[in-house]
């Protein structure tokens, strides 16, 4: 069995395009799929579009996306872990392509192509400034794939981590592989679509007219970390912190 987790935070405007393109790339995959949805703090109704569209709920309403993601983890019945956020969606060739990656023996696990909803020039500028940010940590991300074992190796994700818990983890699980002789591989023959929703609410050009936001967020400062993701649904761009 393959578990799909996804984190949710009143995501009723958009997790039905998620739960859609699991159930379609569960289609095409010989493994079983259960897709746990992870309610946090919802006010909305995510959690009854989750459950209408076939998806296993239960809650978890710590101010803490890792802790989210374990907790969906913690109950998963697959023998392979993956995870997709609410906005974003897979293609219907995904999970098949998990299943033959780990299958070869070759990888412990990795990330996925990102392919933006939508592009403009100040988009991809924005996008130029993080960059060199990501590359420095040499992890894919966008949607992790793993062992259930694997993932239990690496403890999860890190609760101490209140930003770029997915790419701490994409790190230790690279390294873990690599103890194991196996590699972090990158999904090239499928892709997930995501939202650009902070760009649509903060403006395309905002990293490149606030660059300092972006040192700080891999900083892991928590101010900014709450200012830009856990209060991104209010209705002004996050101020840049002190």
């Amino acid at each position: 069995m393959i578990s799909v987790i996804t984190p949710a935070h009143n995501e009723a405007r958009l997790i039905a395009g998620c739960l859609a393109s699991v159930q379609a790339a569960a289609c095409r995959t010989a493994e079983s799929v259960e897709h746990i949805v992870v309610l946090n703090r919802c006010t909305d109704d995510t959690g009854k579009i989750a459950v209408d569209g076939g998806a296993r709920v239960i809650t978890e309403d710590s101010r803490n996306i890792a802790r989210v993601r374990n907790r969906g983890a913690a109950v998963a019945r697959g023998r392979i872990i993956v995870t997709i956020d609410a906005d974003s969606r897979m293609t219907p060739n995904m999970l098949e392509e998990v299943s033959r990656m780990l299958a070869t023996g070759a990888y412990v696990g990795g990330g996925v192509r990102i392919v933006p909803e939508r592009l403009s020039i100040g988009l991809v500028c924005s996008l130029m400034v993080v960059a060199p940010f990501v590359w420095r940590y040499g992890v894919s991300a966008g949607m992790f794939w793993c062992r259930r074992r694997d993932f239990a190796a690496v403890g999860g994700f890190d609760e101490d981590l209140v930003c770029l818990e997915d790419i701490d983890f994409g790190r230790r699980l690279r390294r873990h592989g690599r103890s194991l002789g196996r590699r972090y591989g990158t999904i090239r023959r499928a892709h997930v679509v995501t939202s650009c929703r902070k760009f649509d609410q903060f403006g395309d050009w905002y990293f490149v007219r606030h660059p300092g936001v972006v040192y700080r967020l891999f900083r892991r400062d928590t101010r900014q970390a709450d200012m830009f993701y856990y209060d991104a649904r209010s209705t002004k761009a996050p101020r840049k912190a002190p």
